[in-house]
């Protein structure tokens, strides 16, 4: 990968695409920070998650952005993440498979339930089942939606349907 790699990347797509997989090893091989967008919206405590208000999470994702390299990854496009997409020097959109995101899905909880991948929540049925409805959502709104919003980046956007169009 070369030295002129963007260093302000946003990472979007729906549950199972491989946002964080990406984000992790570009993370590695740049050695640039990356951040969840679902940890930006939840603080994570032992006793259970809290929403951030609106307010924290804006504020929190600003001083993400202000800094000089970061690498962003989560399905999230609504308002308070624009500033996110705005600066990004690049945004990846993974557009994988509806049917691999499904089984990334199954694969995920599988492996978490047994307990050999870690989750930032607790693995419920109730959560699996909301996956499949949040993929389908974003496949039929989410993703029409980003492009009608954002379509305006079209110059820094690169839509792959596999990390190994990046890597």
């Amino acid at each position: 990968m070369n030295k002129e790699f963007p260093r302000k990347i946003h990472i979007i797509g729906s549950v199972g695409s491989g946002k964080t997989t990406l984000a992790k090893e570009l993370s590695a091989k740049l050695n640039i920070p990356y951040y969840e967008l679902d940890n930006v919206v939840w603080i994570r405590k032992n006793s259970g998650d809290v929403r951030r208000t609106d307010k924290q999470k804006v504020d929190y994702l600003r001083n993400i952005i202000q800094t000089e390299a970061w690498i962003i990854e989560g399905v999230h496009s609504e308002e308070w993440v624009a500033q996110s997409f705005s600066t990004a020097d690049l945004i990846i959109f993974l557009d994988t498979n509806y049917f691999i995101r499904i089984y990334r899905i199954i694969k995920r909880f599988t492996l978490q339930k047994l307990g050999l991948e870690k989750s930032n929540y607790k693995p419920t049925f109730s959560i699996f089942i909301k996956m499949f409805k949040w993929n389908l959502y974003f496949e039929q709104i989410g993703k029409p939606y980003f492009f009608q919003k954002y379509g305006i980046y079209k110059d820094k956007l690169m839509v792959v349907t596999s990390k190994s169009e990046i890597l």
